[in-house]
């Protein structure tokens, strides 16, 4: 697939996949488990990046990757292995750890088919990912064709290791559906996996078979699976008409989880909070002086600062509202969306003139470090109150091009969930009562201060 899904000139391919991850970058722990997508790079690449820049974290530790793929080019039954030597890509040779191979393949159901692997893309798109995150390591490539979760998940604990080990599960989710359909189909999709819902089928992840595998294994381990991203072709780099939806997920083991999450969603301290407020207003005095690019010294900033993470500077004077700006998707670093945010609601938003310097002094900057917004499947109105947690959740109301947000300080002047929602729908554009089928809905959760 070298030259169709992903470059096929070395230097090129690097480049590209250095650039996604650079973008995903992130200091969460290397997970024991992920679950990514297996499209053309320039559609689900950047979802693909959100779980491999945490695989980077264990680049030293990590030394043989389990990785199980759906077949889309060969029908048969049961798990395939490779008689091959190597996986070859752009980047060079990846050695099969044909020990490993030979224990699988005493497992029922599980034998050798090279032409299961010959064409097979969903495989060969991770390797270029894993080349470039991990030191040496050895690869068990698996393809799936006709086979129960029982019978994968068999081959996974087989296989599971210990911390050397990696499992990766490659699959795409819903196809070829209209935007909007997509969204709601993936969201519910988004649900059965968090709930290890073994029982996915192909028209919501092409790659179910793997995939019900490592869930039916989550769930005899009482390990918990994660959502990292879900996007769709319709938001990287394809028309809305016709959608492919991606999904990003981690697993953690032996208490490693906690750490994880935290890592990526833990409090800013005081000093790295001071410090954006202190970018924030310099990038505001930037505006004053001219405006133009900034030059952020990234270097200077810890790592948790130069995560991908999305956020909203608030601006308030005399007690009034003077600005607010934001972005609800993570797509650059943390350091950066919160420059060009306190600069845009310093600016450049619309219902407000642009920013004297002689309000300067009397400003109060107010920021928001916004968690990554998980769908939420709800099929009315009365349903999204029962789920809402007041003072807690962030909301996003998507109909149509009817789109808004209330952050989770909002809920400081609107109480009430039934007229916080109410009031929103209306900064929407929408009626204050009602309910469509097409309602979107999506939550996050809000790190505050000023």
């Amino acid at each position: 697939m070298a030259g169709q899904f992903y470059p096929g000139q070395a230097a090129q391919l690097q480049q590209d996949v250095d650039a996604m991850l650079q973008h995903a970058q992130t200091g969460a722990a290397c997970p024991k488990a992920l679950v990514a997508p297996h499209a053309g790079y320039i559609y689900s690449g950047p979802i693909a990046a959100e779980v491999y820049a945490r695989v980077r974290n264990g680049r030293d530790r990590i030394s043989r990757v389990i990785l199980l793929g759906p077949s889309h080019r060969v029908g048969f039954h049961g798990i395939a292995t490779s008689s091959a030597d190597f996986y070859v890509t752009p980047l060079g040779q990846v050695p099969l750890d044909k020990t490993a191979i030979r224990q699988v393949e005493d497992l029922p159901g599980v034998s050798g088919l090279d032409e299961a692997h010959a064409l097979e893309h969903s495989l060969e798109v991770h390797i270029p990912f894993l080349q470039r995150c991990l030191n040496a390591f050895t690869l068990v490539p698996l393809v799936v064709g006709q086979a129960d979760p029982a019978s994968v998940a068999r081959v996974i604990e087989a296989l599971w290791g210990g911390p050397e080990t990696l499992v990766v599960i490659s699959s795409d989710l819903s196809h070829h559906l209209p935007y909007d359909e997509a969204r709601t189909k993936d969201a519910g999709t988004v649900q059965r996996i968090e709930a290890r819902d073994s029982s996915i089928t192909g028209d919501q992840a092409c790659g179910c078979r793997p995939l019900n595998g490592l869930l039916e294994v989550l769930r005899h381990r009482d390990l918990p699976i994660t959502t990292v991203d879900v996007r769709n072709s319709g938001d990287t780099a394809g028309s809305r008409d016709r959608v492919v939806g991606y999904g990003a997920w981690v697993v953690y083991e032996n208490g490693a989880e906690t750490d994880a999450v935290d890592s990526e969603n833990e409090s800013l301290n005081l000093v790295q909070r001071q410090q954006l407020l202190y970018l924030a207003r310099a990038a505001i005095m930037h505006g004053f002086s001219g405006g133009g690019e900034m030059n952020i010294q990234l270097q200077h900033y810890h790592p948790a600062l130069r995560a991908q993470r999305s956020s909203f500077v608030t601006l308030n004077l005399h007690g009034q509202l003077r600005g607010c700006i934001g972005s609800l998707v993570a797509t650059r670093m943390l350091v950066l969306d919160v420059a060009n945010n306190a600069a845009a609601a310093a600016f450049n938003d619309r219902r407000f003139k642009p920013l004297k310097p002689a309000e300067f002094a009397d400003l109060d900057l107010h920021i928001s470090v916004l968690s990554p917004a998980r769908p939420l499947l709800v099929n009315s109105r009365d349903e999204l109150l029962e789920h809402l947690r007041p003072g807690i959740d962030g909301l996003i109301l998507q109909e149509g091009n009817h789109r808004s947000t209330y952050l989770t300080s909002v809920w400081e002047k609107l109480p009430d969930p039934d007229q916080f929602v109410s009031e929103l729908r209306a900064k929407a554009g929408l009626p204050k009562e009602g309910w469509s089928d097409a309602m979107q809905v999506s939550i996050y959760t809000t790190e505050e201060f000023s």
